[in-house]
């Protein structure tokens, strides 16, 4: 089977995102494991686990998961629509700057790391628009 750009990018935002929240499951069941946290104990946001990290996974994969059903929307209609020519030259890019985007994230919330994050996040919008346009016929 050979896959396009396109399709390997939507198969990869969906992996990508179902890993944060496998990393999600790991992190909390060792805390429970470890007798250092209830079960019943976690905040939706992370913000009474441990250390930082755990509230930036969280926000990380909530983010993934905000902006997934743009990214597939796009991808699927392009697949159905025999469009991937439109979408295949920028697909890896696009799933680059998700993974770029969310490993900012995990690594810190200080202003570079916010203002990388931001230029990942901005790099998918704009890839987005762009298909937008071309699949829509205007450019």
């Amino acid at each position: 089977m050979n896959l396009s750009a396109s399709a390997i990018a939507l198969l990869g935002l969906i992996a990508w995102t179902l890993l944060l929240l496998f990393l999600i499951i790991n992190q909390r069941g060792l805390l429970v494991l470890s007798g250092r946290m209830r079960v019943n104990a976690f905040a939706p946001d992370g913000s009474n686990t441990p250390g930082g990290f755990a509230q930036r996974l969280v926000r990380a994969h909530a983010n993934s998961l905000e902006n997934l059903p743009l990214q597939l929307g796009v991808l699927l209609y392009a697949m159905h629509a025999g469009q991937t020519a439109i979408t295949d030259p920028l697909a890896l890019v696009l799933l680059g700057a998700r993974l770029f985007q969310s490993l900012m994230h995990l690594i810190s919330t200080g202003a570079l790391f916010v203002w990388l994050r931001f230029a990942g996040l901005l790099a998918q919008m704009l890839i987005l628009a762009w298909w937008l346009l071309r699949l829509a016929g205007l450019v």
